[in-house]
């Protein structure tokens, strides 16, 4: 870890010791956002009960937040060049802020949705572009070694998240929830308004009409998923599915005449970046299939207790923390992609051996492989992410961030909604690990095609890192 603040000559970033401060406000606003996703789940029943609205509105407290969030990623991507990276982080963790007091202080549904809302808006500003802010904070040699470290604070927090709630709710009433937010999201302030780097903001226009398309493509998305996941009748998923086709044509016309375009079409003309975008969609398709699914397997299938089933989730997370942060610093000596490759390869086997489970497999049969799989995504994540941004111009980095935490997203999301739909259609759930497992197969082959020119780029940089090593005075 003390290598990732350490200066030496040339390097590119923060100075080493500025370094500490900066990451630690990203890992605060960071955790926040994440924890909150999967905390506040376990608090459902109780809210629904204390303000006396059903089970199936009170969902809204939940989906409404990963809804705004998903939708205006990238919209705050392409802000952040207006008013500087910086700016749009320390704004969006002060409305996360105000907006968790506000929620904590609720008392009717209608209330809480709006602060809900208002809280999805601060997630989406500092999601949007914390991977790009690593890559200003860290030196290029560090990159796959800080991303990785991002890697281990989201599993983390994932894994946090119900255990946190948990505690929370058996001593105290779900308000508490959000109320932890406001002295963390304090602290995350201070130090990102210190410590972040500060930068000039690009001038010009702001494309308003593609941020609208934007919205209105990837929101419309998300609400059929929703839909889909929930069993909503077809033909609203259907029009929500075709608002976001109509919304996304013209989202891509737009792009191409817009002379400050949310999203520049010049970013996925190399190579390294698409297909590491098209690998990060596939593959996050595969994880968030597996995580609905196989709650139905350990429970219904295998009669396995809720807690039993939370269990059997623990090595996912566990070994995405274990193993990121080293795959990330492998990443920075080794062809990324050969890396991302293999994980890919891990998470194929836990997948396959999964959707073979029987109903009378054990713990041990059900650990393993859920281990295997996390091992897989963990040695898969930061590689492919060092991939992403790194082969994309520096200037366009605040994008390119966008672009990865919205691959992320709506992988996830489409992932969680095939697994609806194949129980709405009576298919068995080991069918839908099938088609997991079939998307992460389709994702090793977007990885392995860019093999080749990822090692040539990673040999470039190691022969301009020698020439400015020798060239620098003894």
């Amino acid at each position: 870890m003390s290598r990732l603040f350490a200066t030496r000559p040339g390097d590119d970033g923060l100075p080493g010791p500025e370094r500490r401060l900066a990451v630690l406000a990203l890992i605060l606003g960071t955790l926040m956002a994440v924890v909150d996703t999967t905390m506040i789940n376990l608090a459902l029943p109780s809210i629904a009960r204390d303000l006396a609205v059903s089970p199936a509105r009170a969902v809204w407290v939940s989906n409404l937040f990963q809804i705004v969030c998903a939708a205006f990623l990238l919209v705050f991507a392409a802000v952040s060049e207006l008013v500087s990276r910086r700016r749009l982080y320390v704004a969006g963790l002060a409305l996360f802020v105000f907006a968790s007091l506000g929620a904590a202080v609720s008392r009717n549904l209608e209330t809480l949705l709006v602060f809900r809302a208002l809280q999805g808006l601060g997630a989406a500003a500092t999601l949007s572009i914390g991977p790009s802010l690593y890559r200003s904070i860290f030196p290029s040699r560090l990159l796959g070694s800080a991303l990785g470290l991002s890697a281990l604070v989201v599993a983390g927090g994932y894994a946090a998240g119900p255990t946190i709630g948990g505690l929370v709710l058996s001593v105290a009433s779900w308000p508490w929830l959000f109320a932890l937010h406001v002295p963390l999201g304090l602290c995350a302030l201070v130090l990102a308004w210190r410590a972040l780097p500060r930068e000039p903001r690009r001038s010009g226009g702001f494309d308003g009409r593609g941020a609208l398309l934007s919205v209105t493509m990837l929101g419309s998305f998300f609400l059929a998923m929703d839909g889909a996941g929930h069993g909503r009748p077809a033909w609203q998923v259907l029009a929500w599915l075709t608002t976001s086709l109509v919304a996304g044509t013209l989202f891509l016309r737009r792009q191409r005449r817009a002379s400050h375009p949310l999203l520049p079409p010049s970013l996925f003309r190399e190579p390294r970046f698409s297909m590491a975008v098209s690998a990060s969609g596939l593959a996050f398709i595969g994880q968030g299939l597996a995580f609905v699914a196989l709650s139905f397997l350990y429970q219904q299938e295998m009669g396995f207790s809720p807690l039993e089933t939370a269990w059997l989730f623990t090595p996912w997370p566990l070994a995405i923390m274990l193993v990121g942060p080293l795959a990330g610093r492998l990443a920075d000596r080794v062809n990324p992609s050969l890396l991302a490759s293999a994980g890919l390869v891990l998470l194929l086997l836990g997948l396959v051996s999964l959707a073979l489970l029987d109903a009378g497999a054990g713990v041990i049969d059900g650990l393993w492989r859920t281990g295997l799989c996390g091992l897989g995504f963990g040695l898969f994540q930061p590689p492919n992410n060092r991939e992403m941004m790194s082969s994309a111009p520096r200037e366009l980095s605040a994008s390119a961030s966008g672009v990865l935490s919205t691959t992320r997203t709506v992988g996830q999301s489409l992932g969680v909604a095939l697994v609806g739909a194949f129980l709405a259609a009576g298919a068995p759930v080991q069918a839908s690990l099938w088609v997991g497992g079939g998307a992460c197969l389709l994702a090793l082959v977007a990885s392995l095609a860019r093999v080749s020119s990822a090692g040539e780029a990673q040999a470039g940089r190691r022969g301009g890192a020698r020439e400015a090593a020798s060239s620098r005075p003894d």
